[in-house]
């Protein structure tokens, strides 16, 4: 039997945070309207819709904001509150959902019928499709190599980790923490298969690394 999958799911829009199937993510919860909808969720199946502002927007992010329309659904794996009334969570990364309606803000914070049928088949089972992994890290080398240090304390690599790790944990691992711009992680969101994710990250790492080498920003 599958996981249970909300018809309704509450709204966490956050720049720059990509969660995807089988991923981990870790969150430090401070703004009243989410330490609420984190309360909401642990009371009743611990799921919580991960999504981007869909263009640059101030933080904390105004709930006119628009998001764009593709979301991943988190369940709450680890939770623990702080003296000071922060939650400290992390959300297991559960399948992807296009967003159909969002309804209106309840308890303070936002909401969405959502639905998951155009992910299921590849999210809720492992994705065996192929990567290059030669290509993949290669151009990892490369990208670190031009972009400093900076990539490379944000990535933490450790080569040998990388070199073990299956194919998907490789790929989202570095999705998830690489230093890409909000609108190139949803790309690698929006990427179906994991083949498609791997290749859009190499093309990613080339693009950036030809930026360093003329001088551009190198984003897509």
């Amino acid at each position: 039997m599958g996981p249970i999958l909300p018809e309704t799911l509450p709204l966490f829009p956050l720049s720059g945070a990509l969660l995807l199937p089988r991923g981990q993510l870790p969150l430090n919860i401070f703004e009243p309207r989410y330490l609420t909808m984190v309360e909401d969720a642990l009371a009743v199946g611990r799921a919580i819709g991960m999504i981007q502002p869909s263009h640059d927007v101030p933080d904390p992010v105004p709930d006119s904001c628009a998001l764009y329309g593709v979301g991943c659904l988190g369940k709450i794996v680890e939770f623990r509150e702080l003296e000071d009334g922060r939650f400290l969570i992390t959300l297991a990364g559960i399948t992807r959902f296009n967003v159909v309606e969002e309804l209106e803000i309840e308890r303070g914070y936002r909401r969405a019928l959502v639905d998951y049928k155009p992910y299921q088949k590849v999210d809720l089972e492992e994705d065996k499709s192929t990567v290059d992994r030669e290509a993949l890290l290669d151009g990892l080398r490369h990208f670190l190599d031009l972009t400093g240090p900076n990539a490379q304390e944000m990535l933490d690599v450790n080569w040998d980790a990388l070199e073990q790790a299956p194919d998907e944990d490789l790929v989202n691992a570095l999705a998830m923490l690489g230093p890409f711009e909000p609108r190139e992680k949803q790309a690698l969101l929006e990427a179906i298969t994991l083949t498609q994710r791997a290749q859009t990250l190499i093309t990613m790492m080339s693009m950036a690394a030809l930026g360093q080498e003329d001088g551009s920003s190198g984003h897509a």
